[in-house]
């Protein structure tokens, strides 16, 4: 008798073989002949010239690269640097970018393959505006600061203008006024990525030659990047969010996949530096890391006939088996990370690991301070209103948009701040005062559960951006869970007592309902991922200090790797994913150590039951 699968086939590809991730790798290029940053482009990999840019001092200077070598060739008319380019090599655009220290320009000009000449003007002077999306006879201007002398104070701008070969147009203007957005595509299909507004922001935009639509946002605020691609296929490099660092995304039209780093981390500095060509053949000339540079390196994928981005899944005919591609958590491991400029205890911590904020703590006095982290380097931005530590955080927060909950000294506050990408503001004080909370959710959909003082407490309380509401207690009482989930989906771990309990509490969005214990009892431990793919690590297991890492798929923990140092967290290690993770401060001793915890994609068989 014939069976479904007979009948119908797999409704996933099938092949004999599995297929070749796509991740692509960056390699070295010949060196343009002059270091510069905020560089005008235009081209494909094999065909690109690049123009204009900083020095420091404004360029005209033009080169052509032939997938070999550079060639110096006529030079602008108007020396600039942060312009809007686009099209081929033999027949670009630039216009607009800054001349001086204090004036903009409108100046736009067209080359011809053999010299640059003077077009019609920009309607908008401004420099920092969004780098190659449109052609010479369908170009995109957009976005910018029209700072100009004056007006000296920055002032960001939403428009757009349309060029058809001979004139500017204004169109529709963007939703968002920014500088330094990533682009790609076409005049009527285009795709614009984060900018910088006095502070960073990661928002996604879509152009379709008329009106303006939402697009994903960026995982993490980004600015003065280069871009490559069309709307629904393309890579984002070199990037400034805040630090210069070597990040690499590729985005399929839905979602961002990070990508094998560049080797030289850069930026333009305050404007887009040059990409060009398709998704799967770009080129990075240029940029500021902390001096003008000509490095220059190209990126591909490995040849094949297909390739794999995360969450792909296929039957492999040969071998039988149904397959996926996705972080294999149990290959995970812990690195070392760049220390916290202050070292603290009990400071609560948020965000992911190219992206988190870290506010209060203890020293040997409670402290405001905060730190924003881009992967790379800790930042001191504005302090907290109140000296707090042991605080709950919103765990799925971000560094433009988290609150921290209750908190110590005294004994236990119901205090709540917001933190809005670069100040803190008091909040709607919660019910009840506690502290060593977990917490789960964003800064508008937000959950707080267990605590302490003057007893262990087993109330949670839900925030919806506007109120705080007591909702259903736990099953146990205690403190020093950690910090995982969402607000209709977290989970609650351990707790402190003698002995120590290992117990794991999962909640529905309405009640709390008992699920297997860790492995290891323990309470004040970190956590990242969500209810049904978490992390678990570090804590007290009174006595004794624990670096143990367990991983909950759901249903059970397993044992992973160990960190290298092992402590209390308290609200050190709240954020990310199980398979992306930061790990900040500690007790006994407040401590600035970092640890970063990583897995690998690798192609995995999918099991069922």
């Amino acid at each position: 008798m014939a069976n479904y699968r007979d009948i119908k086939g797999f409704t996933i590809q099938s092949t004999s073989s599995d297929p070749v991730p796509y991740s692509g790798s960056w390699a070295s290029g010949t060196s343009i002949n002059t270091a510069r940053a905020y560089i005008g482009s235009a081209g494909i990999k094999t065909a690109l010239l690049v123009f204009g840019g900083g020095e420091p001092a404004y360029s005209n200077k033009t080169e052509s690269y032939n997938g070999s070598t550079w060639t110096e060739v006529n030079d602008l008319n108007t020396a600039r640097s942060a312009l809007a380019s686009g099209g081929t090599s033999t027949a670009a655009f630039g216009a607009g970018g800054r001349n001086s220290t204090t004036d903009s320009t409108n100046v736009s000009e067209e080359w011809n393959g053999t010299s640059w000449s003077e077009g019609n003007d920009l309607n908008l002077e401004r420099y920092s505006l969004a780098n190659g999306a449109g052609s010479q006879t369908a170009g995109l201007a957009l976005g910018g600061n029209k700072r100009f002398s004056p007006a000296p104070s920055p002032s960001y701008t939403n428009d757009a203008e349309e060029y058809d070969g001979t004139s500017w147009t204004e169109v529709t203007n963007m939703p968002v006024a920014v500088e330094g957005q990533g682009a790609n595509g076409t005049q009527t299909a285009a795709a614009v990525f984060g900018g910088y507004s006095g502070s960073l922001v990661t928002t996604g935009i879509l152009y379709d030659g008329t009106n303006w639509t939402s697009a994903p946002s960026l995982p993490t605020g980004a600015s003065t990047f280069s871009s490559s691609g069309t709307q629904t296929e393309g890579i984002l490099f070199g990037l400034a969010a805040p630090g210069v660092v070597t990040n690499t995304l590729s985005f399929d039209g839905t979602s961002f996949t990070e990508l094998n780093d560049l080797s030289t981390a850069r930026t333009g500095g305050g404007g887009p530096t040059n990409a060009a060509g398709t998704d799967k053949s770009a080129i990075l000339a240029g940029g500021f890391t902390t001096t003008y540079v000509a490095v220059t390196e190209e990126f591909s994928y490995p040849s094949g006939p297909s390739f794999l981005v995360e969450g792909d899944m296929w039957y492999n005919s040969d071998s039988g088996a149904l397959k996926g591609y996705g972080q294999s958590v149990p290959t995970g491991t812990w690195a070392t990370g760049n220390n916290l400029n202050t070292s603290r205890q009990s400071a609560s911590t948020t965000g992911t690991q190219t992206a988190s904020i870290v506010g209060g703590g203890y020293t040997t006095t409670y402290v405001a301070n905060t730190e924003t982290y881009d992967g790379t380097s800790w930042t001191e931005v504005n302090d907290m209103n109140d000296v707090l530590g042991s605080m709950a955080p919103s765990v799925r927060g971000s560094t433009t948009a988290t609150f921290a909950a209750g908190g110590e000294p005294p004994n236990s506050t119901a205090n709540v701040e917001f933190w809005n990408s670069n100040t803190w503001t008091e909040g709607t004080n919660m019910n009840t005062a506690t502290t060593n909370a977990g917490g789960a959710g964003t800064q508008t959909a937000g959950l707080v559960f267990m605590g302490y003082y003057p007893t262990y407490k087993d109330k949670t309380e839900s925030w919806d951006g506007t109120s705080w509401t007591e909702v259903a207690d736990l099953n146990n009482a205690g403190y020093g869970s950690a910090c995982i989930g969402t607000q209709t989906a977290a989970l609650a771990t351990g707790r402190a007592g003698n002995p120590v309990k290992a117990k794991v509490e999962e909640w529905d969005g309405t009640s709390w309902t008992n699920k297997t214990d860790q492995n290891t009892g323990r309470f004040g431990t970190g956590g990242a991922g969500l209810n049904t793919n978490a992390l678990l690590f570090a804590g007290n297991e009174n006595p004794g200090a624990s670096a143990k890492t367990e991983h909950w798929n759901g249903t059970s923990w397993t044992e992973l790797a160990d960190l290298g140092t092992g402590s209390p967290a308290y609200q050190g290690g709240c954020g990310g994913s199980a398979g992306v993770a930061l790990r900040t401060n500690g007790e006994p001793s407040p401590a600035n150590l970092v640890e970063e915890w990583t897995a690998s994609n690798d192609v995995l068989t999918v099991t069922t039951s």
